[in-house]
């Protein structure tokens, strides 16, 4: 996931989780996008 740009980063949670994939595949998702804090970038449906 390092080598993902942080757009493409973002879009790809957002398909991830339009497509309802394991909350454990997510996490992964999320560690990274923490790690780059763009925590601030992302919208949680819920």
């Amino acid at each position: 996931m390092e080598n993902l740009s942080d757009d493409l980063l973002l879009e790809s949670y957002y398909t991830a989780c339009e497509l309802n994939l394991s909350p454990d595949f997510l996490s992964l998702f999320e560690e990274e996008i923490h790690k780059r804090c763009l925590t601030q970038k992302i919208k949680r449906s819920g």
